[in-house]
């Protein structure tokens, strides 16, 4: 399990300190890694997508540094680093959302691209949208193998993919996940 940080060298501006690295990994266990990245692109979740097995990243990375930037992600993560893009965006982070069981990209993505993505993940991918059409599949889900969490804007036909694609239905959730999907639904009750 790994955690990264993707920031530029530390300035008056970005003062990302040795302090901050230090509390960050004081405060979560041991097996999770963390790990420094200097990189211009500074918004990490939006430059990389992953599940356990695959990462994808921005095509964009520093070219100068980026078999340091990749060999360190891959690493980290422990995972296979592909560079790529999502129906021609370069954000993969923004613009997909997958697991170990599935995968939602952008509604622009071609029939083409969908095959070659799902290729290279190894799950099933579709393309659609959340929160009631928007295409930043990211800004609006997360997902791991047992459950999924969108906006409240998400529609039913959304949810239906999402539950399908993610074979949400299929998974065991915990206590934990029932104990969530209770006090979500008495929240909105």
């Amino acid at each position: 399990m790994g955690f990264y940080c993707l920031t530029p060298p530390p300035t008056k501006s970005n003062p990302i300190l040795f302090s901050e690295l230090q509390h960050l990994r004081n405060s979560l266990p041991d097996q999770v890694v963390v790990q420094r990245i200097e990189e211009r692109l500074s918004a990490l979740g939006n430059c990389i997508a992953c599940n356990d097995y695959v990462a994808l990243t921005h095509t964009d990375l520093d070219k100068a540094k980026l078999p340091e930037t990749e060999e360190m992600i891959a690493n980290v993560l422990g995972v296979e680093v592909f560079r790529q893009t999502i129906a021609g965006n370069s954000l993969v982070g923004s613009y997909c959302a997958f697991s170990n069981n599935g995968g939602l990209v952008h509604p622009h993505t071609s029939i083409e691209d969908l095959d070659e993505l799902s290729t290279l993940l190894q799950v099933p991918l579709v393309a659609g949208t959340v929160n009631r059409g928007s295409e930043v599949i990211a800004a609006g889900l997360t997902v791991n193998d047992c459950t999924a969490f969108c906006g409240s804007n998400t529609t039913a036909t959304e949810l239906s993919v999402i539950e399908s694609v993610f074979k949400l239905r299929e998974a065991q959730p915990s206590a934990i996940v029932d104990e969530m999907r209770k006090s979500l639904i008495d929240s909105y009750v």
